[in-house]
């Protein structure tokens, strides 16, 4: 690792939680030059949704670059996106009665972030955008200026505007109450609160700690959205593309986003790829070339993508997936209960889980003795006391149970 250390930047972040050279991994496996393997329940930070190196996913890749498929397209058209986006529209849009056109930018949520922001502002002719306390959707300036986490936000340079962030509804003070005072706030003239272009808002705050919203707190904050001419977006980055269960997090909830971010999961094999979904009307603002980027005709995420969508032509994964999300809860709250006075909390839907320790050195010595034993797991959310799980929606019975045992074993380690 010395080679790293002495030439790489100060910046690098996640290989100082996972000191090691990986160099094979295999749907919930990785495996280091030393030839030790630990199970992923990270996959990513939700990429991996499908597992490292997806044997589909990776012969469609394979057989493409084999017919000397076109690799990168800026925005032209070819084979490869028309597919993607046929059974984008056949797959997830159609069956749902959604009606969206499909915006592909740089191939980063931060960059569909960006988008999403620069779209409302020109359609509502507002510059404000309200987010929540918690949230994360970025490290470029937009995406940070609604990002919530004071860390990312002080390495920014220059002042973040713009942008005003209210109370997560599991957040003191927040709830239904809170956004019918900010109701009325917005429609009191004299108020000296100015009414936004947006909210953006995850459904499940993933980096933010896997906090919940609740289908009644999302519904009240649609419809003041829609009361003062704002546009609802949702950035489903992390918590989309199937990993609670659903495609999207908010499927069944009487939602209608104006416009959803989608990134990571949506490619699926690990290729980059960023999409957002806008309302026809919202997106007829847009005039050619105005939110371009040189990665945004990435064909190998578009055939891996096609791939992806197959999975959920019926719903037997996700099915699964909902049924293993109550088994990975059960076992967490087993954790909780062992451990009464230390006031754990169990949170999360489908297979994005998590313990929160209520302390950052704790979930820290947890993720470390995890690592050891075989377990790549991370820490989230305020001061990092959330440990978060987010294996591969592919994985085996037996890895499941091995890595929630795992974790177990660390817990009662660090827990003395």
């Amino acid at each position: 690792m010395e080679l790293f250390e002495q030439w790489e930047s100060e910046i690098r972040g996640y290989c100082r939680s996972y000191p090691t050279v990986f160099k094979t991994a295999s749907n919930a496996h990785q495996t280091d030059e030393e030839g030790k393997t630990y199970l992923d329940f990270f996959a990513g930070a939700g990429v991996l949704n499908f597992g490292h190196n997806n044997p589909k996913m990776k012969q469609a890749i394979i057989d493409y670059l084999q017919s000397d498929g076109v690799v990168h397209s800026l925005d032209m058209y070819t084979s490869a996106k028309r597919e993607f986006i046929q059974g984008f529209v056949d797959t997830i849009l159609k069956p749902r009665q959604m009606s969206y056109k499909m915006q592909f930018m740089g191939p980063t949520g931060s960059n569909a972030v960006e988008a999403a922001l620069k779209l409302a502002r020109r359609v509502t002719g507002r510059h404000e955008v309200i987010s929540f306390a918690q949230g994360f959707h970025g490290m470029t300036l937009g995406s940070l200026a609604c990002t919530a986490n004071e860390y990312f936000r002080n390495a920014a340079g220059v002042p973040l505007h713009f942008a005003t962030h209210h109370p997560f509804e599991t957040n003191q003070g927040g709830g239904v109450e809170h956004l019918k005072t900010l109701r009325s706030m917005l429609e009191n003239t004299s108020s000296g609160v100015e009414a936004p272009a947006a909210f953006l808002v995850e459904v499940i705050q993933a980096e933010g700690g896997v906090n919940v919203a609740s289908v009644e707190w999302l519904q009240e904050l649609q419809q003041l959205a829609k009361d003062t001419g704002a546009l609802l977006i949702f950035d489903d980055i992390q918590a989309g593309c199937g990993r609670t269960g659903q495609y999207f997090s908010f499927d069944g909830m009487g939602l209608d986003p104006d416009i959803i971010c989608l990134a990571k999961g949506i490619g699926g094999f690990g290729t980059p790829m960023a999409m957002n979904l806008n309302k026809p009307e919202h997106d007829a603002h847009w005039s050619p070339g105005e939110h371009t980027g040189t990665f945004r005709g990435q064909d190998l995420s578009f055939v891996a993508g096609r791939e992806a969508l197959r999975y959920f032509e019926d719903d037997s994964l996700m099915a699964q997936t909902r049924e293993r999300g109550e088994l990975v809860h059960r076992r967490l709250m087993e954790i909780r209960d062992s451990y009464p006075d230390a006031g754990f909390d169990v949170r999360g839907r489908g297979l994005i889980q998590a313990l929160d320790v209520r302390d950052g050195a704790l979930a820290k010595a947890i993720a470390k003795h995890c690592f050891e034993t075989g377990l790549l797991v991370g820490p989230c959310g305020e001061s990092g006391k959330v440990v978060k799980l987010l294996p591969p929606l592919t994985i085996s019975d037996d890895d499941l149970d091995k890595g929630l045992s795992i974790l177990a074993a660390a817990v009662a380690h660090c827990m003395g």
